[in-house]
């Protein structure tokens, strides 16, 4: 089972949207695609086929998509209707009769965790509730492939651990995930493989591979205790030098190479490699939760084990940032804190 981009390129009047690219996707794996919102609003209307494909193509196991029935795919957009007049198993039964399904609904409720919401209306749940009915959809139709737009976007916790598990679930059934989001934390904490789409191309974005063997045999290297540093972090804004002490600094993040502090919801760039800010700041209670995330412990207010193999470290700022955490960073953190 695979979905495959082969040499597909858009172009809007004289302006290019993005250019030939190519990737196959299997299943067994999930797959984020990280762009912008017009790249992603266009590659949702070519799988949709509200907008052709013009150059190149795509195809499902070698058929081109054309030949497909778009009943076949499992679609999750970011903006999906519900009747708000029928209670939640009334929704899931008419799911169920549209996919003509033989899945068992409280089953399926369990799954979403919804069971004690079977008979409330749709119109008295909360946005991340109404998400959930979103997945049981899903669940309901149960195909082979799956386009999720923003699947993270504006929900809880619970709601998110109903996600990853969900998605760890059809990881094992062999299902092909691809995930379109705008939001690189989502897409490293959610994918197995992470891709970024813009006006260049196509580009991989390289996870930790977390084989590190102190995990293995359990060792813990305990660093030499430094003295405390007083440093200033720099940050260019406009013509303006902003220097910000340690401790301001809730975490930092890296993409393509470009090292971003992230202070009280706002994002300044810095010209420091994660590398360089990780040594300068390690004194400082900071430490490197993933290969792309430095993060202020002591700006951590949750540690959550979504599954044995996926983590993240919820902030205490306002917005209750979701940092994702390596497998093998697991491991270290345990022994900072003197946890087993």
């Amino acid at each position: 089972m695979s979905l495959q981009f082969k040499n597909v390129e858009k172009r809007l009047n004289d302006s290019l949207v993005f250019p030939a690219f190519n990737i196959q996707i299997d299943g067994g794996g999930i797959t984020a695609i990280h762009s912008g919102l017009n790249v992603r609003e266009t590659l949702l209307h070519m799988l949709t086929r509200k907008t052709p494909v013009v150059n190149g193509g795509i195809t499902i196991n070698k058929v081109e998509l054309s030949e497909v029935k778009l009943s076949e795919i499992g679609f999750l957009f970011l903006n999906e209707g519900l009747y708000e007049r029928l209670t939640v198993a009334d929704q899931l039964n008419f799911y169920r009769k549209l996919y003509n399904t033989e899945h068992s609904i409280p089953s399926i409720l369990r799954k979403v965790h919804l069971e004690e919401k079977r008979n409330v209306k749709i119109k008295k749940l909360s946005q991340s509730e109404q998400r959930r009915i979103q997945f049981a959809k899903l669940l309901l139709h149960d195909p082979d492939l799956f386009i999720m737009e923003e699947p993270d976007q504006n929900i809880d916790v619970e709601t998110q651990r109903v996600l990853i598990l969900m998605l760890e679930e059809l990881r094992a059934q062999g299902k092909i995930v691809l995930i379109l989001t705008g939001n690189i934390q989502s897409a490293i904490t959610l994918a197995d493989k992470v891709y970024k789409l813009d006006e260049t191309g196509l580009h991989k974005i390289h996870m930790e591979t977390d084989l590190a063997a102190n995990e293995e045999n359990g060792e813990i290297i305990q660093e030499e205790i430094q003295p405390v540093r007083f440093e200033k972090i720099p940050t260019k804004v406009n013509e303006k030098i902003i220097l910000f002490d340690p401790p301001e600094i809730d975490y930092i993040e890296s993409n393509d190479g470009q090292s971003a502090l992230h202070v009280d919801g706002e994002e300044f760039p810095t010209t420091f490699t994660l590398n360089e800010l990780e040594e300068r700041l390690r004194h400082f209670g900071f430490f490197r939760c993933h290969r792309s995330y430095i993060v202020n412990l002591q700006k951590v207010r949750e540690v959550i084990t979504w599954t044995r193999n996926s983590y993240s470290l919820i902030l205490d700022d306002e917005k209750k940032s979701n940092i994702p955490l390596s497998k093998s960073k697991m491991a270290e953190l345990k022994g900072m804190l003197g946890l087993k």
